[in-house]
């Protein structure tokens, strides 16, 4: 895992250091300060010379499996980014699953698409 922001490097060690939420942190911190990565994903705010909170979750091959764009002032859950993770790990090895929006983990229902699905995925979930 990175995370990468238009701030400096040193703006990344003072969050680190001072923001407790932070405070457990074992993965690298990019600084994106020309903003090429942010505009080459599409959260760089020209104007303002600021990014939006993008999160981008993408598999080793290269291929983007999820994103998802956040306003300035809107923080980001990470129970969602792991569920997102392990589901996109469960399918990468059951590719004729899908999982729910409440799939949480190994084990949890998944479900078969189909055309017989649409429409039935609450009856499905539930039976």
């Amino acid at each position: 895992m990175i995370t990468v922001s238009t701030d400096t490097q040193f703006t990344h060690l003072a969050w680190q250091r001072d923001e407790k939420e932070l405070k457990d942190v074992r993965y690298m911190m990019g600084a994106d300060t020309t903003g090429d990565l942010a505009r080459m994903f599409g959260v760089y705010l020209d104007g303002a010379g600021l990014a939006l909170r993008g999160t981008f979750l993408i598999a080793p091959d290269g291929k983007l499996m999820n994103n998802m764009t956040n306003f300035l002032n809107m923080g980001r859950n990470i129970d969602e980014l792991l569920r997102l993770l392990k589901a996109n790990i469960y399918l990468s090895k059951k590719t004729d699953e899908g999982c729910p929006s409440k799939w949480k983990d190994d084990g949890d229902k998944t479900l078969k698409p189909s055309a017989k699905m649409v429409g039935r995925v609450h009856e499905a979930l539930n039976d």
